[in-house]
């Protein structure tokens, strides 16, 4: 009598649906902290509403400047203290409220006060904003190292941004249909909404299942922070290539703001505004998901791409100034748009490039020393900036296209990570 057969178990790889799990979490999460990042824009949100309630444009021009070194600078010291933690996604959640925090805030000020009282508050939210964002910044690339397949981080920024790309661009609409009767509150109701998405991101990352990682006592390491980041350059020559292309391609972001001064030096309407933010959040949309693939196969062609994309935008805006002084707002715009999604490309290439080049406590390293450099390096080149500045908007343009191309030449010589 034959015995009966038994059925055949197929055996499930957990550690594939595990991935698939975190990739989809950690992409909702990115969508939430992306989106926020597009409504409380410095650069063209918080800018403008702080000149409807009558800030100078003093404090106006330090919005940028705090908001993006501000989150860099201090990265040294944050990535030592956080080297010490095994587990490190209730430091993301920690950031992440705190950023919403501040959000709100600032609306609220800027409901409640006006003049320069209201600026001042806002800088000084922006200040605690930039030290919670510089957390988040160090510990979300180190989750994504633990439970991110290597092939997958790239694409994995793409996706995010593309699709709080497409929320915004949706919601730029609404601005660019009926630009003359966008109200002040309805810019406000921009910060609202970025703050409870802060919020809702940070809860919803207390799902993420985060592996024990690396970790560093205080007594591992008898050096000073500092001496530890000196130490890393002068050794690491693959790190040091990284960082000074990095460096050169800084003007793909530094430009944007030029870009719109001079087409609001053309038309100071309402309708300024919703254009430049439609091209913003459709280069986002458009072309993240594209870059983050391609960054999978190599994030080094990545940035490189992005890189002359951008230098070519940069100068081809210098050549549209010399040529003519009546050049419509739409031609800036579109110029925007081109420079965007260049630095698009730049921005998705270098992180995945410098989350693939270690792991564990290195990682950590090579993410909080970069930032910290970069950071000190643009308030030297917002200075640098501002002098040309006052002699030509057009000049300062010229220039940062200029250092795009030389930040293309040393990316092209960077080595591809394994």
């Amino acid at each position: 009598m034959n015995s009966p057969v038994k059925p055949v178990r197929k055996k499930v790889d957990t550690r594939k649906n595990h991935s698939t799990q975190h990739f989809r979490l950690l992409c909702a999460v990115l969508v939430l902290t992306k989106l926020g990042d597009l409504l409380a824009s410095p650069k063209i949100v918080l800018t403008w509403l702080l000149g409807a309630v009558g800030v100078s444009p003093v404090l106006i021009s330090l919005l940028v400047p705090i908001r993006e070194s501000g989150s860099m600078i201090p990265q040294i010291a944050i990535g030592t203290w956080v080297n010490r933690f095994v587990y490190r996604k209730g430091l993301w959640q920690l950031g992440a409220f705190i950023q919403g925090l501040t959000v709100l805030g600032m609306a609220a000020a800027l409901w409640l006060l006006s003049g320069d009282t209201a600026g001042y508050t806002v800088l000084a939210l922006l200040v605690l904003f930039s030290l919670a964002r510089a957390l988040c910044s160090v510990t979300i690339k180190d989750m994504q190292g633990k439970v991110i397949a290597k092939k997958q981080r790239g694409r994995l920024s793409g996706f995010a941004a593309s699709i709080a790309g497409v929320l915004t661009f949706a919601v730029s609409l609404v601005f660019f249909i009926d630009a003359s009767s966008v109200s002040t509150t309805m810019y406000l109701a921009l910060l609202l909404l970025a703050g409870l998405l802060w919020w809702l991101a940070g809860m919803l990352f207390w799902a993420v299942q985060e592996p024990p990682g690396e970790n560093r006592q205080p007594g591992d390491n008898q050096s000073s922070a500092l001496s530890h980041a000196w130490q890393l350059i002068c050794r690491d020559r693959k790190f040091r290539h990284f960082l000074l292309s990095r460096a050169l391609l800084m003007g793909s972001a530094l430009s944007a703001p030029f870009m719109l001064l001079l087409a609001q030096a053309k038309q100071t309407q309402s309708s300024t505004f919703a254009l430049f933010l439609l091209a913003s959040s459709l280069a986002a949309g458009i072309s993240a998901s594209v870059w983050g693939l391609m960054a999978d196969q190599s994030s080094r062609r990545v940035m490189l791409l992005g890189g002359v994309f951008a230098a070519l935008s940069c100068l081809a805006v210098w050549g549209t100034e010399l040529q003519s002084n009546d050049a419509p707002v739409w031609l800036y715009a579109l110029f925007y748009l081109s420079l965007s999604v260049a630095h698009e490309g730049v921005r998705i290439g270098r992180q995945t490039y410098l989350v693939n080049m270690a792991g564990g406590i290195k990682r950590t390293d090579y993410v909080s020393v970069s930032n910290t450099v970069i950071g000190s390096i643009l308030l030297l080149m917002g200075g640098i900036t501002a002098l040309l500045a006052s002699f030509s908007v057009s000049a300062v343009i010229f220039f940062l296209g200029l250092m795009g191309l030389a930040g293309s030449w040393s990316t092209w010589r960077m080595a591809e990570t394994d």
